[in-house]
């Protein structure tokens, strides 16, 4: 299901890909879009996707759990702390 602005990804998609993209560019952590792919076996063109709004790429569960291990964090941390009004 898509929002009514045409965007690819819901609300509650893009709040993942932001949270993401926060941790990994933390100061702590300066893991750059090339070496999730390569820990993810994708290439950095669709990391680059995933964290496009306008692109409908997004991660998998199994994905954000890959990601997770690689930056010492835990899937939820992915999550929003609230549900998501649409």
């Amino acid at each position: 299901m898509t929002e009514k602005n045409n965007n690819p990804k819901t609300k509650f998609e893009w709040e993942i890909v932001k949270l993401v993209r926060n941790i990994r560019e933390l100061k702590k952590n300066k893991v750059s879009q090339a070496k999730i792919a390569k820990h993810l076996g994708v290439t950095p063109g669709y990391i680059g996707q995933i964290e496009t709004e306008k692109s409908p790429s997004m991660y998998t569960y199994d994905q954000l759990n890959k990601v997770a291990t690689l930056l010492n964090c835990s899937p939820k941390d992915f999550m929003p702390e609230l549900a998501i009004e649409y």
